[in-house]
């Protein structure tokens, strides 16, 4: 390995960083957008049966904001109900409405980074390239040398543009996949959110 990459030259070394960045975010993500972590299992059946129970609206806002990203959207809709009696079906709504757009920037967290290193990383080969073809040429003005300087130049422009498609084809992979997940995601929730609301509306009727 090490030998690869003292034969591609420096432009090499933007490409790792954004292998290993790349990585990292792709873990990170794979972590978080987990089902169970966004929308824990009947958190919604849980939060409506404690709700006919007359459990505490300040204890289930507690728990809720520690249930995921779904939690905070139904423990926006209680706070709404508690700090305003008179509050309407629209404004529970409003409030989970917003609230429901932060669960969802937080869902999208490190996706357009992964985007950016999937889009970037071709361009990065391809300099790679440019600098090998540089080298190449100016091997033909070389006084001495003249082979290993082809080869070394041969080798730049090979080993950053495969480099280059290594780095940025998982990444364009993985930034759809995390995607479309988070766009289920945040239809599941949008679903909960106005079964929640209009539970939340008959129980104050």
């Amino acid at each position: 390995m090490l030998s690869i990459i003292q034969a591609a030259g420096w432009p090499i070394w933007p490409l790792i960083l954004c292998s290993v960045l790349a990585l990292a975010l792709i873990l990170e993500r794979w972590i978080q957008l987990q089902t169970a972590k966004v929308m824990p299992p009947h958190i919604l059946a849980q939060t409506m049966e404690a709700l006919q129970r007359g459990v505490p609206v300040s204890e289930m806002v507690h728990t809720l904001n520690k249930a995921g990203a779904m939690g905070p959207v139904l423990a926006s809709g209680l706070r709404c109900v508690q700090d305003n009696r008179d509050a309407t079906g629209e404004d529970i709504q409003a409030h989970m409405q917003m609230a429901g757009r932060l669960a969802a920037q937080r869902l999208d967290r490190f996706l357009p980074a992964l985007a950016t290193i999937a889009s970037a990383a071709p361009l990065l080969g391809l300099l790679g390239t440019v600098v090998g073809m540089i080298e190449i040429f100016g091997a033909h003005t070389a006084a001495n040398n003249q082979p290993a300087l082809l080869a070394h130049g041969i080798s730049v422009a090979l080993y950053n543009t495969a480099f280059g498609l290594i780095v940025a084809i998982p990444s364009l992979m993985f930034w759809r996949y995390f995607r479309a997940v988070v766009d289920r995601h945040v239809l599941d929730m949008e679903v909960a959110a106005e079964t929640f609301a209009r539970h939340l509306s008959r129980a104050r009727a």
